[in-house]
């Protein structure tokens, strides 16, 4: 009757070492994820915030009027320049 309790007791106690060893590995293995998730959470946020630096640079009014003047030829509009539509009815 000892050798077959002893047989038990090992067999219960390499059980328990192997489910021991799998959920420490779980354990790190999910810890690794979590590392990762938070790395990359924190990498879209520089990206955020960078954009939205880029989107406050490129929305000021004196860049778009400069890049307007520069780039596309645009002038400001002056009364001499502006020429008025009238609507004729015709009865």
């Amino acid at each position: 009757m000892t050798g077959r309790l002893s047989i038990v007791i090992g067999c219960l106690l390499i059980a328990s070492a192997l489910a021991l060893i799998n959920s420490q590995y779980q354990a790190r293995r999910l810890f690794i994820e979590l590392e990762r998730g938070q790395a990359l959470s924190r990498q879209y946020e520089l990206q955020w915030t960078q954009l939205k630096l880029d989107q406050s640079t490129f929305g000021k009014h004196a860049r778009i009027e400069s890049v307007a003047s520069r780039e596309l030829d645009m002038e400001h509009v002056t009364p001499a320049r502006t020429q008025y539509l009238t609507s004729v009815l015709v009865k």
